[in-house]
This record gives structure tokens, C-alpha cells and sequence, in this order.
């Protein structure tokens, strides 16, 4: 869609390589959007073969982490426990058959493998970026689990705004924002300072993922933040919903 084009204008702030389904979503909903995309996603090549038979299962906490594995590894037969249904649907069309979804966040696919796997059966694998949200290995260490986390890829804040945003900042046609996650609001707030564009968004609303996405948004001055009840992007987009009806009534 383009910005002349009738309907609520939405700002998505994800890497490109997981915008596709959230963009499909949108324009289905009859959004206009732009696009900023706040991190850019590298996948340095293997540097040497990756043995995958010390581990009984594989964590993912992002479709990103389930991309570079396919990098590392061809092995489909390990369990994979995935944060959410996103990262789940990636797993299934990367050619894993054994997938189970948390369907929320760090803390709900923590309480998975509790439930689902023994610790004495064998290390985990959990391929992430160099930067997480959260310290899922320390959460589950204390019930005798043991995660290797290797650095599979890397998320690279970016530094510049597209100039189709920044005018529509400037023209006041942004009606909202999405995040959906710590690093990607951060890297947001502080691009909003560098082009000094702290005024410009009295009048949106930020849709965040979680309370912890809330949190680094909090000191800009926005029309409104509101915070999805569940962290998935189905939720996000009913809370969008919701927010842009309640704007037009």
C-alpha cells in the first residue's frame, strides 16, 4: 500500500527477514505501512562442521535462530521447543516434524521445557544471537538443565531512518507504532533523538509485544503505549485493532 492510499497508516519496526508474515497480516487487516526496520540480520557462514549428537533437543527463541540453524545443521530429528507459534511455523518449514510452541515468551518456553523435557537425558541447544532478551539458560540451570547457546547470528542496530518515514513523522501520519522487542525499541528511541524527532509523535500510539518493550519506549512522548496481553503477533494486531477503532470513534 502507499501512504496516499485511505486507512490507518502503521510503522513496523522489525528486521526484514521476519516483516513478511506481520506485513501479509496488514494489509489483509487494510493497513497502510511503512517500514523501518530497526535491526539488520546477519548470518556469518559455519566455520567449521556442527555436531549435533551430544544434544537432545533444540531451543529456538526466534525464526531467526531457526534460519541460522539451517545454516549449521541438514539433522531434522531432534525435538525443537519454539517461544512462539512463529518461530513454530518456521521449524515446520525448515522440515522439523517434533515442534512445540510456548506460544508467549522467554518465561512460557522456560516452563516448556520443564514440562517436556528431562534435564538428565542430555544437553539442549539453543543457536541465538549474540544479544537476547532475557537469560533463558539461567532460568532453567537451577532445574539441573544444561543449554549450550552458541551465537548463530547477529542483530545489528541500525543507525538511519528511511526518509519516507521521517516525513511522515513530520507530517503527523504515522497513527502507530509496533515493537516487538527490547533491542528494536531502544535502537527507536534513540534514532527519534538523532533526528530530533521527539515532537512528532504526540499523536501515535506505540503497540508493544511485552511490559519489557514498554519499558524502553518510555521516554518519548507518545499519545498512548499499550502493551499486547498476550506477547505473540496475534494478539499484537487484535490490541492494534482495537487502539485504531477506539482513535476513529
Amino acid at each position: 500500500m502507499t501512504e496516499t492510499q485511505m486507512g490507518p497508516l502503521v510503522l513496523n519496526t522489525r528486521p526484514e527477514t521476519d516483516s513478511a508474515e506481520l506485513l501479509a497480516a496488514l494489509d489483509t487487516r487494510g493497513y497502510r505501512h511503512l517500514s523501518a526496520p530497526m535491526l539488520a540480520i546477519s548470518f556469518p557462514a559455519p566455520e567449521k562442521p556442527f555436531d549435533i549428537s551430544p544434544y537432545q533437543a533444540l531451543i529456538f527463541t526466534s525464526a531467526n535462530g531457526v534460519r541460522a540453524f539451517d545454516q549449521l545443521s541438514r539433522d531434522r530429528t531432534l525435538p525443537a521447543l519454539c517461544v512462539g507459534d512463529a518461530t513454530a511455523r518456521m521449524c515446520r518449514e525448515m522440515g522439523f516434524a517434533n515442534v512445540l510452541s510456548a506460544n508467549g515468551d522467554i518465561h512460557d518456553l522456560a516452563t516448556l521445557i520443564r514440562q517436556k523435557i528431562d534435564p538428565a537425558s542430555g544437553p539442549l541447544f539453543h543457536p541465538a544471537a549474540r544479544k537476547t532478551a532475557g537469560d533463558l539458560g539461567g532460568m532453567l540451570r537451577v532445574d539441573g538443565f544444561t543449554i549450550d547457546r552458541q551465537t548463530v547470528y547477529e542483530a545489528i542496530a541500525c543507525d538511519t531512518l528511511p526518509q519516507n518515514v521521517i516525513d511522515a513523522l513530520h507530517r503527523h501520519h504515522i497513527d502507530a507504532v509496533l515493537f516487538f522487542s527490547p533491542r528494536t525499541a531502544e535502537t527507536f528511541v534513540k534514532l527519534v533523538h538523532s533526528y530530533k524527532l521527539e515532537g512528532a509523535l504526540a499523536g501515535v500510539d506505540a503497540i508493544c509485544l511485552s511490559p519489557a518493550v514498554q519499558s524502553r519506549i518510555s521516554d518519548l512522548t507518545w499519545h498512548r503505549t499499550h502493551v499486547a496481553s498476550q506477547p505473540t503477533q496475534e494478539y499484537l494486531l487484535s490490541l492494534l485493532g482495537s487502539v485504531v477503532t477506539a482513535c476513529r470513534t
